[in-house]
């Protein structure tokens, strides 16, 4: 067993139970959360702003109280405990650290509320400021570090008390793409060498996908879908999942029968297309979503095939991202090699399996919502 699978089937250590929260007493900014954080995981909270994600992890913290239900941390109630008593430590998008300390006093701040001793604080700092390959800037003031190592001594800060817990809020949101990426990867691996547990909260969803073992996508002040990456990815629950994890094309349509594991769904224009229907047990509107690397150019063995207009291309590097117009004016988005020769305003053919085609009910995906992505939640 990998050590993602190791802790995935570990012992419950969060454990959140019928919680709800309201800030004005009428809207549930939180309802009826059931959720098990286990020893040692990588849980990360998906969604877009607004929808209950950074509430949770505040009331984890103590910095929000619940209305209604119980949180306990390692099986003792926590939800009446004022944050110094939980034992967590708290990583900020913002850093938080002081500007007049230096970095070895920022990491050792934690240490000095909790009356640790002189002479054991200095080795647990230094011990932490290695843990985060931050050796010999001690001495240093935040404001003479670049943002990845500023946001390295929140980390070490964060770890030098051996909680066994952390909180994450949006902790790579301040930084460029390059080096965001370069700290998820550090993260990653601090995680498994030190088998914390870490509950972190983001509206990246590549970077859920990057770090996570499980990740529980957010709408409403629910929990929609709770899986492991791939799961998300490949077997989402309803239309708001599979158009908030990763790429989708999404269209609308009328469900014209059920064939045993497949659908035929009319789409506006009269243009016809087999799906593989989750949740739909009769006629009725659909949302159908199709990943853009699932579709494919040229003449191929596939139960969707659609005569279309290329009108713009977009060179990545790696791939290309092909913008093609089906004959009923629908947009839609193609992946694909980045040596394929395609010339904008030529006609393509558009293939994708039906298994690659998912039919949701209408009513379970919110369109705007699933394409926004925001911050904040």
């Amino acid at each position: 067993m990998d050590g993602r699978a190791a802790r995935t089937a570990g012992q419950p250590f969060v454990e959140f139970r019928d919680v709800d929260k309201s800030y004005d007493g009428r809207v549930l900014a939180v309802r009826g959360l059931n959720l098990t954080i286990l020893r040692g995981e990588f849980l990360t909270l998906l969604g877009p702003s607004g929808s209950g994600k950074t509430t949770t992890l505040n009331m984890l913290a103590g910095f929000e109280r619940p209305v209604r239900g119980s949180i306990t941390l390692d099986g003792r109630p926590v939800d009446r405990l004022p944050p110094y008593e939980r034992n967590i430590g708290m990583v900020f998008q913002n850093y938080a650290l002081f500007p007049h300390m230096s970095v070895a006093e920022n990491v050792a701040f934690p240490l000095g509320v909790r009356r640790v001793g002189k002479a054991e604080a200095g080795d647990r700092v230094r011990r932490a400021l290695a843990m985060v390959r931050l050796e010999g800037y001690g001495e240093r003031r935040p404001a003479q570090l670049s943002g990845g190592q500023q946001q390295r001594v929140a980390l070490a800060r964060a770890l030098v008390f051996e909680p066994a817990l952390v909180l994450m809020d949006e902790p790579l949101g301040a930084l460029d793409r390059k080096l965001r990426e370069h700290m998820q990867i550090e993260l990653k691996q601090l995680h498994d060498m030190l088998g914390i547990t870490i509950l972190y909260v983001t509206h990246d969803q590549a970077e859920a996908l990057t770090m996570s073992d499980r990740v529980g996508v957010f709408r409403d002040g629910s929990i929609v879908q709770l899986g492991t990456p791939d799961v998300l990815y490949n077997s989402p629950a309803d239309a708001f999942v599979a158009g908030f994890i990763g790429d989708n094309n999404l269209f609308d349509g009328v469900v014209e029968r059920i064939e045993g594991d497949t659908c035929r769904v009319r789409l506006e224009g009269g243009l016809s297309v087999i799906a593989c229907p989750k949740q739909i047990n009769g006629n009725g509107s659909v949302r159908l979503a199709v990943r853009p690397e699932c579709i494919r150019l040229g003449d191929a063995a596939a139960e969707n095939s659609f005569l279309a207009r290329l009108e713009g291309r977009i060179y990545l590097g790696d791939h290309q991202q092909l913008l093609v117009r089906l004959p009923n004016g629908q947009p839609v988005a193609v992946k694909t090699e980045a040596a394929l020769s395609t010339t904008p305003g030529q006609s393509v053919t558009l293939n994708w399996a039906a298994a690659d085609c998912w039919a949701f009910p209408a009513a379970s995906g919110d369109n705007h919502t699933a394409k926004r992505k925001e911050q904040g939640g």
